[in-house]
């Protein structure tokens, strides 16, 4: 068994050569060869079994050997590391990526912003268990028409593997990116969030009684549903590769236009104008027990999209990155005609309340602002007002709740979040 508290100490199985007959004849064997070695004598060593001093003519012989050769003395520099040469951290020199400071060292902050995002994360804590769905079952099931289950179901069926996608992004894709621990600490709780998220549309999945099987593949079958998962997956893999060098202008340049999709459309747009069929339900009075899941999923992304901008814009100004005007209306473009291919595979016929055409159109509203929030110019221009105006009230929540009807969640202890 070792003795962890010696760093000498060996294992008591560890085979060892018999001992000479006199232990004092040991002592001195040993001394006079320690000697021999480091005055680094070119005698002959005398071998094994003959005398080397009167106390060891009785010692039993052993097998014969060759002395080990003289080793010098190690480097003081590998026993004794100079420790007073490494210079303290200064926050001035942190950067978001590609800085030199230890990544170990939370303070002092360069980033304290990205300190307070945590900090207000924390206040956000929730979970599915929270809420009841003993409503939502007997809406689904008796109140529902055909066309509004379908609603439910595809919108439910899209962000299962979205916020899959967006934890990866943030937990596999940039964290190990970040050279400030500050903006790591907050983006290690943006990615348990989304797996809180994930485990709350499969609870309102496994809770409805739905096909969980058939449900979750339908991302994969689905043609309006895959199409937007697949310009995600693209975006994700190409920053995802072990040989990223960020000093690279081209891999920088393709980083920033990465985190800025995910950010500002991924989270910023597509999350967040996607729980609004569900919400357009809750205002009718039907699956409230989901819709307010999905609210409380929404404050997080407003954070999480809020967080991605302000890092896009840091690397912008401190690595001095010019983007291709032609590539970021491109990403543009192809989002909003994913998302107008999900609109009308989701609402090909209106429900009370809601149409394909709101959705679209809240979209190019939304993506307006997040382009206003990443300097960028407006690529829907023209969109001046938002086709659904109460949809900014469902990431507020300041609202009163009967403690008989549920479960008294207060969300955000400091008040609402604001995106602008």
């Amino acid at each position: 068994m070792l003795n962890w508290d010696d760093p000498l100490a060996t294992s008591t199985t560890q085979e060892t050569a018999p001992p000479p007959a006199s232990a004092t004849a040991y002592e001195e064997s040993i001394a006079k060869a320690s000697v021999e070695q480091t005055q680094q004598v070119t005698e002959t060593i005398p071998a094994y079994g003959q005398s080397s001093s009167p106390a060891t003519d009785s010692a039993a012989p052993v097998t014969k050997q060759k002395a080990a050769p003289a080793q010098k003395p190690a480097p003081k520099a590998a026993v004794d590391p100079q420790v007073n040469d490494v210079e303290p951290v200064n926050a001035d020199d942190k950067r978001v990526i590609n800085g030199m400071t230890d990544i170990n060292q939370l303070a002092p902050f360069k980033y304290p912003w990205a300190w307070e995002y945590f900090l207000n994360a924390n206040k956000n804590h929730w979970t599915p268990l929270d809420i009841n769905m003993a409503q939502d079952v007997h809406d689904y099931h008796h109140k529902l028409t055909i066309e509004e289950r379908h609603v439910y179901e595809n919108v439910l069926s899209y962000l299962t593997t979205s916020d899959i996608l967006a934890m990866r992004n943030i937990g596999l894709a940039v964290m190990e990116k970040m050279s400030a621990p500050e903006l790591q600490i907050y983006q290690a709780r943006q990615v348990y969030e989304e797996s809180l998220h994930t485990w709350t549309y499969q609870h309102c999945i496994e809770t409805i009684g739905l096909d969980q099987g058939e449900i979750y593949n339908r991302y994969r079958v689905v043609p309006e549903i895959n199409g937007k998962i697949q310009i995600a997956n693209r975006r994700l893999n190409s920053v995802m590769r072990s040989d990223i060098d960020l000093r690279d202008r081209d891999e920088l340049e393709n980083f920033v236009m990465s985190y800025m999709f995910f950010a500002g459309i991924f989270e910023g747009c597509w999350f967040y104008n996607g729980f609004s069929p569900i919400f357009a339900l809750q205002r009718r009075g039907l699956m409230k027990g989901t819709a307010e899941q999905l609210q409380y999923i929404m404050r997080d992304e407003v954070l999480h999209a809020s967080f991605g901008i302000r890092v896009a814009k840091q690397i912008i100004l401190e690595e001095n990155v010019t983007l291709d005007p032609a590539k970021i209306s491109e990403m543009w473009q192809e989002a909003e005609a994913a998302e107008e291919h999900y609109a009308r595979y989701l609402l090909p016929d209106p429900i009370l309340g809601y149409s394909a055409d709101d959705h679209i159109n809240q979209f190019r509203f939304i993506a307006n602002r997040r382009a206003k929030s990443l300097n960028l110019d407006k690529p829907f221009p023209g969109i001046e007002e938002a086709a659904l105006p109460w949809l900014d009230e469902q990431a507020n929540m300041r609202k009163e709740k009967n403690f008989f009807e549920t479960r008294v969640t207060e969300y955000q202890t400091g008040g609402a979040l604001k995106w602008d």
